[in-house]
């Protein structure tokens, strides 16, 4: 019994529960969010159930892999990669469906379940990346390691933009990119990658961008030439999110909002809505403080498998963040990204949570003292 006391002790002090705090301030500001649209008929009362019911699986799943040893269960990757992978694949068989609001077919529908695959696979990614970095760590800069890594990283960009999901390969790309930097890629790679960024772009806009996405992008350089088509809903959006001035019109006792998807794509401009400018601000801060708590955690990792861990699961939020909040302000397309913790959406939700879960592990399961924050 002393033992089991003893580690549990040990297991609550090393936690960092200011980070999980953060994240379930987040959480809870979506369910509320959520309970307002139920009551103003924006969205059906299940919306708000099935967030409440994701966020508590979330954080048990969450706390349960944190109090495990990350290394272990990265080594793993040939159980999980395909049990992440499989799902993703089946989209594009008869079992694919598309949801309203979208133009790509990137979801699973299971009788009464539907969830979209792509949100395993980046923490499936995550994982494996982590660990592919790792074991070449000694050795990273050789050719025949790069040229593996540049696969590893390309086999999901390719399937989820053959999917039509755009936004999600960005974040894919945007993972890849920092992580390998972070691992210690030689400038003799960076040069030449950065080089070839002007080609990469004409190759994506001339072969693999839809008209739909062009357009969206062409709009950002010239606002107002399509109020009644692809602008619509950003328009919307941020009237939405002006309207609320610097402290909002309140969470109860407001008409039914028409901006398309507020409930998850477009949540940041219900936040503008209802808590104003000063409750955007403070939920941006609260974003930058997850960020900057996950860089600190990285820094202080016991080995290279931690941070690497640590790094990505920063580029997976800030990405997200930052093209969902600039798509309702216009000044990024609309791509369909969640915000994260906050945006409806239970598969979405849990895999944020289960991220969070392998960085409280590496901060758990590391010997050095911790200090910022604490």
């Amino acid at each position: 019994m002393k033992k089991f006391t003893a580690a549990a002790a040990k297991y609550i002090k090393n936690l960092d529960k200011l980070l999980l705090l953060a994240v379930c301030l987040c959480t809870v500001l979506g369910i509320v969010l959520l309970y307002s649209m139920t009551k103003n008929g924006t969205v059906s009362p299940g919306t708000f159930k099935t967030q409440a019911v994701s966020m508590i699986i979330g954080l048990i799943v969450c706390l349960l892999i944190s109090y495990f040893d990350y290394r272990e269960i990265a080594k793993l990757w040939f159980l999980y990669v395909p049990v992440a992978l499989i799902p993703v694949l089946l989209t594009f068989t008869s079992l694919g469906v598309g949801v309203e609001g979208t133009d790509d077919v990137a979801w699973l529908k299971l009788g009464p379940i539907t969830f979209q695959p792509a949100e395993v696979l980046k923490t499936a990614f995550l994982l494996s990346f982590s660990y592919h970095l790792y074991k070449v760590r000694e050795d990273l800069n050789n050719l025949i390691n790069i040229l593996l890594i540049c696969l590893h990283g390309a086999i999901p960009i390719l399937i989820v933009m053959k999917q039509g999901d755009h936004g999600t390969a960005l974040v894919f790309i945007m993972m890849f990119l920092v992580m390998l930097y972070s691992a210690g890629l030689s400038i003799l790679y960076i040069i030449p990658a950065l080089l070839c960024v002007p080609i990469a772009i004409f190759v994506a806009w001339k072969y693999l961008l839809g008209s739909v996405q062009k357009e969206r992008i062409l709009i950002l350089f010239n606002p107002g030439s399509d109020p009644e088509g692809l602008e619509w809903q950003q328009d919307l959006g941020l009237s939405s999110l002006a309207s609320g001035n610097i402290f909002g019109n309140g969470l109860f006792g407001n008409e039914k909002s028409n901006v398309p998807e507020i409930y998850n794509d477009f949540i940041f401009s219900y936040v503008g809505y209802v808590f104003g400018f000063v409750g955007c601000m403070a939920l941006i801060a609260v974003f930058a403080f997850i960020c900057i708590k996950i860089i600190a955690d990285s820094r202080i990792a016991r080995e290279e498998l931690g941070k690497n861990i640590c790094m990505g699961a920063f580029a997976l939020i800030f990405t997200h963040c930052t093209l969902n909040i600039g798509m309702v302000l216009k000044v990024m397309p609309v791509i369909g990204i969640p915000l994260p913790f906050v945006s409806a959406g239970g598969t979405a939700l849990v895999s944020m949570y289960i991220v969070i879960g392998f960085v409280l592990s590496a901060r758990q399961h590391n010997e050095k003292i911790y200090r910022m924050f604490a």
